[in-house]
Parts: C-alpha cells; sequence; structure tokens
C-alpha cells in the first residue's frame, strides 16, 4: 500500500478571518486517516429566536478546488457544493466530516474513513461552516455560512 498523504492549509474568511489550520489526510490500511487542527473558531452560541446556534461547526469536502472569497458576505461558494462522487443523500456523502467543537476556539479531531482514498480528494477544498450540519437537510445539512476553507494538495511522506 502507498503511503500517500495530502494536507489543506485552513485560512479564514470574511466572517470569521482569525481561524488558521491544517487537515491532514493519510493513506492506511482499508481507507483514510483524517486529522484536524484548527484555532479561532467562533465560541459556540445557542439557538435563540428562530436563528441557528453558531458551533459546533459543519466540515466537509466540497468538489472544486478554489478557495476564492467572492461575496464577503456569503464567502467561498467557488468551492461548490459537498463532495458526493455516488450521488448519495446527505448524512451520507463520502464529503460529509464529523462536525468540529470548538474549546475555547481551538478544535483537535483525528478519525478514520473508508468513504474515500487520499488520492481521490487531490484537489477538492474543505470547508468549515458556521452552523453544525444536521446529516438530514437535502442538499447539504443546512450547516450554513462557510467561515473558512483549504485546497487539498498531496504530500509525500519521506
Amino acid at each position: 500500500m502507498a503511503n500517500v498523504m495530502a494536507i489543506a492549509h485552513i485560512q479564514g474568511g470574511p466572517l470569521a478571518p482569525n481561524i488558521k489550520g491544517t487537515v491532514s489526510f493519510r493513506s492506511v490500511q482499508g481507507g483514510t486517516k483524517v486529522t484536524l487542527e484548527v484555532w479561532g473558531l467562533p465560541r459556540y452560541q445557542p439557538a435563540v429566536n428562530g436563528k441557528q446556534p453558531i458551533g459546533p461547526h459543519g466540515f466537509h469536502i466540497h468538489e472544486s478546488g478554489s478557495c476564492k472569497v467572492g461575496d464577503p458576505d456569503n464567502p467561498f461558494m467557488a468551492a461548490g457544493g459537498h463532495w458526493n462522487p455516488d450521488n448519495q443523500p446527505h448524512g451520507n456523502h463520502a464529503g460529509d466530516l464529523p462536525v468540529l467543537f470548538s474549546n475555547h476556539g481551538f478544535a483537535y479531531m483525528s478519525f478514520f474513513t473508508d468513504k474515500f482514498s487520499v488520492s481521490e480528494i487531490i484537489g477538492k477544498t474543505v470547508i468549515i461552516h458556521e452552523n453544525p450540519d444536521d446529516y438530514r437537510t437535502q442538499p447539504a445539512g443546512n450547516a450554513g455560512r462557510r467561515l473558512a476553507c483549504g485546497v487539498i494538495k498531496r504530500r509525500y511522506d519521506i
């Protein structure tokens, strides 16, 4: 098995400029190990008066390789929709990843998935959303505005 690795350097946009971090993807037996470390996430705010909560944060692989900001009130739309190569309903997209919990602005997470190989996601983007993903609403989980983005690029182990 080739030990393929990819990394995305995450940068916040106009709605959350302090977000910075990395997501690494490593080929492992039977799938991919994903590890994220990010700082500057907004603090959790519960849902009030019919508004969505801020956090936990939706976290997805998106189909395009662009983190162009575009509209500062609705940034990173150039990243396209959730990556969904098998046309699955939301909640089972290959690009659906676990939500991020902010711990005073910091999140660390590592998990395994067999929904994709590292080579399949090179050139895609990762997006951190403002709201939690409900894993039900079609097509994208009602995760809200896009706070941060990073393009997934191939890396080689030394």
